[in-house]
């Protein structure tokens, strides 16, 4: 039995997808977003990493 508590899922309901079908709310990719209830607590963990990166990558691009 897995005893980690379910990863809560990013999505913050303000889907948009952008020209690279990653949304402008979580910043999931659309596959991500299909994959994600399918997805093992390690997995969601890695993606929320990588969701981070993202978030902070395009904010840097907004901020030029």
């Amino acid at each position: 039995m897995d005893d980690i508590p379910s990863v809560e899922c990013p999505c913050i309901r303000q889907c948009s997808l952008d020209e690279q079908d990653i949304c402008l709310g979580c910043h999931r990719t659309l596959d991500e977003i299909l994959e994600w209830h399918s997805m093992n607590n390690a997995q969601k963990l890695n993606l929320i990493n990588k969701l981070n990166f993202r978030a902070a990558a395009r904010k840097r691009s907004y901020d030029f």
